[in-house]
């Protein structure tokens, strides 16, 4: 069923509406965590550490995938919103050629770069060669990934968020097939996990083409459609924060991943590699719902309908909070269940990933508040604010607190840092909204009164 985003939404429908976005996230980011679980369990922490240093620099040029979606499914679901369906149509179809065509680009650049950035960044001996094989396979099936962030968005604003759902969870199920086959059954190690991969994005970017080039009962299909680099140059101006977040995120793993390679060594590179599929799968969680109700805020601000619009933000807000608190108390519980699945054959990197952990959960409590925040603005076509916390919060304020920290707490500044970045981060993004909240009408004014 195609969804009506022009309705009011009790939590009931906004929960529903965006619960295939958030599933869509958690199982795209299975990928490298599926990897990492068979790889460490059948050949040895030196591949899961080499997993775990490459796979930030690969994410990478897959943020293109989310410019481009976070920031054209604005611009259509707005459009749609003026009621101009036609050229929504045209802009869909030139923004997923476009990031095809990028796509393509990158993965020449990463299978000719994957092994040199890595020994550059310092990985060496067995751990290096393990990352130049993982890389160069991985990068192979990039612009089919790429294409995979830009269809969840655009399956949201074409009103069918379960069907973008469905295709990822074919993908990353066949992603945990494979690799118990290739990897558990065959004992393919790095080759396996990363053909594996290979396979599930092939299925998550390529499904979706075939979909929208068919007739179709969502509210997007392929049109014919010139390039239009004005809406092109929009698109990427407006989902800019959101490439600049994912891009910044991994440019901070490798930053974690250099301290700890100097404070700890191996053993600190694959224990916060366990951390880091955990706080995958709960960012997922906080980026899926943004994903997913930014449609429907481009969508009302489009109609221009500020009531629905403060219903939206303070759903939103309470799901944030309510979803931070939970996400703390359930990593502090787990955080021994969650090292013995994938670390339990070596009991000192058990010991440190246990309570490394229990120090970086604390994170937990303010990651959704940016998230969130980034996402509303560049849902109101306001690239600027949304770049400006995305930047604020990632390159610098994680990346001051990583490289800072250290010098005064030693290895304990490593894992405290997080949380003080996300803190620093959830006072900027708060003081953007009490700025212009009641401007774009998410806030309430005296003119309008809550549903």
């Amino acid at each position: 069923m195609t969804q009506d985003m022009s309705r009011h939404f009790s939590w009931g429908a906004l929960l529903r509406f965006t619960a295939p976005s958030i599933a869509m996230m958690i199982f795209t980011s299975i990928y490298g965590i599926v990897d990492g679980l068979f790889v460490s369990n059948f050949a040895g922490k030196t591949a899961f550490a080499a997993v775990n240093f490459v796979l930030p620099i690969i994410m990478i040029p897959s943020a293109v995938g989310f410019m481009i979606g976070t920031g054209g499914s604005a611009i259509v679901a707005k459009t749609r919103g003026e009621g101009d369906d036609a050229s929504a149509n045209r802009y869909f179809t030139m923004l997923v050629y476009s990031g095809a065509v990028m796509g393509i680009i990158l993965a020449v650049a990463g299978v000719l770069t994957a092994e040199p950035i890595c020994a550059l960044l310092g990985a060496e001996g067995q751990m290096l060669a393990d990352c130049g094989v993982y890389g160069r396979i991985i990068y192979l099936t990039l612009p089919f990934f790429v294409l995979q962030y830009i269809f969840q968005s655009f399956f949201v604003a074409a009103g069918k968020p379960q069907v973008g759902f469905y295709v990822v969870l074919l993908a990353g199920c066949a992603n945990i097939v494979l690799d118990a086959l290739l990897v558990g059954m065959l004992g393919l190690g790095l080759v396996g996990a990363a053909v594996a991969t290979n396979v599930s994005e092939i299925l998550g970017g390529g499904i979706p083409l075939i979909y929208f080039a068919r007739k179709n009962t969502s509210f997007l299909r392929f049109v014919k459609a010139p390039f239009q680099g004005r809406i092109l140059g929009r698109a990427c101006f407006n989902g800019m924060s959101e490439m600049v977040t994912n891009i910044a995120m991994s440019f901070v793993s490798v930053l974690y991943n250099l301290q700890l390679m100097r404070y700890i060594g191996e053993d600190g590179v694959a224990a916060y590699g366990v951390i880091m599929y955990v706080v995958m799968v709960f960012a997922a969680i906080f980026l899926g719902y943004s994903m997913g109700s930014s449609p429907l805020m481009s969508f009302q601000y489009g109609a221009k309908n500020p009531r629905e619009m403060q219903n939206l933000f303070r759903k939103s807000i309470a799901f944030v909070v309510v979803g931070g608190i939970l996400m703390f108390a359930l990593s502090e519980v787990s955080a021994e269940l969650i090292a013995d699945v994938f670390v339990s054959y070596d009991a000192g990197l058990r010991a440190i990933t246990v309570e490394s952990f229990r120090i970086y959960a604390i994170a937990f409590l303010f990651i959704g508040f940016s998230v969130y925040g980034s996402a509303l603005f560049t849902s109101l076509g306001n690239g600027t604010v949304s770049a400006i916390i995305a930047l604020l919060r990632s390159l610098i304020f994680e990346a001051g607190s990583v490289l800072l920290l250290p010098l005064a707490l030693g290895i304990q500044g490593i894992w405290i840092s997080i949380s003080v970045a996300e803190l620093a981060s959830l006072v900027v993004t708060l003081a953007f909204i009490l700025a212009l909240g009641r401007r774009y009408g998410f806030l309430r004014t005296r003119e309008t009164t809550p549903l």
